[in-house]
């Protein structure tokens, strides 16, 4: 995604009563608008200096230094306001909530430089050009349709970015997969890119760490229903572990291969699955703490059309119940 800059002059000097902690940790509770994370990046690269020299973040600091930079907020205003209906599920002041369709790109890129979520949020509320990636704080595959979350303040964008470090928002999806599950369980295997080809996401011993819940809400002839939860949120991690495990999203492009089919299905449900041309995949559920004023909120996204088509269909296809 083009960026552009928007430079943030700081200075300001650590507690006498903050001696001998972490640096990180002391710019964290003085500098609340900015992740931790970001923070380290800034005293590493040398944008955050102490007394005008360079520090390391695990430095223990001695009180009343003098913290000085110029940041590099990255913006989205190089980016163009397109008028793109949005599903809109929940908005205030700190956040918006919405369902994004299947087929939407969340960020443009090369291939995608114009009608992309982030096109259309700068439509919808202009402040989020002075954030960092229009507020986004994850994403969505273009072929995974339901719920996002946006920050409209910075101080927001830093809340949402820690809980999800600290993997407390909620974030549940509906799938439908090759073959017949006989139980749920739970996926822990590290992702990272494919060793071959670097487009893709695969699991990899020296790969970041992954974990993905799930367990069987439907049955059918060949294929299963599940409820999925993310503990982590990697690239392509459902699509991936899912596939791991012998059971890969049905029509998925990527990981998926070829629609299996077996005998004895009727023309209609023929059609409707080899027709089926994204990945069954739908977040259905978020649920997170307002980073405003601390509410628990949780917000739920129906199926859209084409995956109640495909389950209605599906439905007619049964197996025997697995005992």
């Amino acid at each position: 995604m083009p960026e552009s800059e928007l430079i943030e002059q700081v200075s300001c000097r650590i507690p006498i009563n903050c001696a001998g902690m972490r640096l990180d940790q002391v710019l964290a509770e003085l500098l609340p608008d900015f992740s931790r994370s970001r923070l380290q990046h800034w005293i590493r690269s040398g944008d955050l200096q102490i007394d005008g020299r360079r520090v390391r973040p695990r430095d223990r600091v001695l009180g009343g230094e003098l913290v000085s930079g110029a940041l590099n907020l990255p913006t989205a205003t190089e980016d163009q306001a397109q008028d793109i209906p949005l599903n809109i599920i929940f908005e205030d002041d700190e956040i918006i909530v919405l369902d994004k369709p299947a087929g939407l790109v969340t960020h443009p890129a090369a291939g995608n430089p114009n009608g992309t979520l982030v096109n259309a949020l700068l439509h919808h509320a202009s402040e989020l050009a002075s954030l960092p990636r229009a507020g986004l704080v994850h994403r969505l595959d273009k072929d995974t349709s339901g719920l996002l979350v946006v920050a409209r303040t910075l101080r927001a964008h830093t809340e949402l970015v820690r809980q999800l470090q600290a993997r407390t928002i909620e974030r549940e999806y509906e799938a439908v997969v090759n073959g017949i599950m006989v139980a749920g369980g739970t996926v822990n295997a590290p992702l990272g890119r494919h060793p071959v080809d670097r487009k893709r996401m695969a699991v990899v011993s020296n790969g970041k760490p992954a974990v993905t819940h799930y367990r069987v809400l439907q049955r059918f002839h060949a294929y299963t229903h599940l409820q999925v939860k993310l503990e982590t949120g990697r690239t392509h991690q459902i699509r991936v572990h899912l596939t791991h495990i012998r059971h890969p999203l049905l029509g998925d492009p990527v990981y998926g291969g070829r629609a299996r089919i077996p005998a004895g299905f009727s023309e209609q449900a023929l059609q409707i699955i080899t027709h089926f041309r994204r990945q069954a995949l739908h977040a259905a559920r978020l649920g997170l703490t307002h980073p405003g004023n601390g509410q628990q909120m949780v917000w739920n996204a129906p199926l859209p059309n084409d995956l109640q088509e495909l389950l209605a269909i599906l439905g007619d296809h049964r197996p025997l119940e697995i005992q």
